[in-house]
């Protein structure tokens, strides 16, 4: 378990430190709760003294009865809980997703696609010699810029419901090696080691080369730029309640 500590200094101004990780043989909210006393004594600190404690939005942590939060407030009363603005940004992000078929069905062909190109280490590698030679080609034909920081090595990464900073940057680097992908899919589909195999590689051909998905992923593209905005925003050490409502608002309006 890693242990922040968010506090007011002699200058009056807000400072977050990393204190420190602790093992926990398991994840109860007692067996948590002891391994953070026993840090906080270790330097001198009391549960009494807290004035908040936030969390993601695990139910060990932040249920109301017999949860870690409920175990600090039982004996700090003073000590208030907030939810973390970030994980209740992703967690709705996650429900809207999952109430609307046609978005629900986009990221399920995503996830197929990332399973399919990534399933083994040939197919990783195949893909990312493919997306050299395209960038090799494309810097001998000027047609991209070179320099520091240009043109980095980008991969596939899984999605992850309560990372939607992962599926922005996954969208964009399906976007960015896209050919590459389909290459990789083409050849998979002629020399794939079993029928089913080549079945799934021409199944996700027609799916990710349809006007339907290719309209979606620059939607998505537009929309979770703006939530990615926002989540890197509420994540700010310098971040109050009152200007996180207020960028919520303006966000929404975007």
């Amino acid at each position: 378990m890693a242990i922040a500590l968010r506090f007011v200094n002699k200058e009056e101004k807000i400072v977050e430190r990393f204190l420190g990780i602790v093992h926990v043989n398991e994840t109860s909210s007692l067996s948590l709760k002891i391994s953070m006393e026993s840090l906080l004594i270790k330097y001198g600190l009391n549960i009494s003294r807290i004035r908040g404690q936030g969390y993601d939005g695990a139910s060990n942590m932040r249920d109301e009865f017999n949860r870690f939060k409920s175990l600090i407030l039982s004996e700090n009363s003073s000590a208030f809980y907030v939810h973390c603005f970030t994980h209740q940004l992703q967690l709705t992000l996650v429900a809207v997703v999952k109430n609307h078929i046609q978005v629900a069905s986009f990221f399920n062909s995503i996830a197929i696609l990332l399973n399919v190109v990534g399933e083994s280490c040939k197919r990783h590698g195949m893909l990312r010699e493919k997306r050299i030679a395209e960038i090799k080609e494309a810097l001998g034909n000027d047609t991209i810029l070179s320099g520091r920081g240009l043109n980095q090595e980008r991969s596939l990464k899984r999605l992850v419901d309560v990372r939607w900073g992962s599926h922005y940057g996954t969208i964009l680097n399906i976007i960015i090696m896209f050919s590459s992908i389909i290459d990789v899919l083409d050849f998979i589909r002629e020399d794939g080691l079993t029928s089913e195999q080549k079945a799934e590689a021409t199944g996700l051909l027609d799916v990710i080369l349809s006007f339907d998905f290719i309209f979606n992923i620059h939607l998505m593209k537009t929309i979770l730029r703006v939530t990615n905005e926002l989540s890197v925003a509420l994540q700010r050490k310098d971040q109050d309640i009152v200007n996180s409502i207020k960028q919520v608002k303006i966000f929404k309006k975007r």
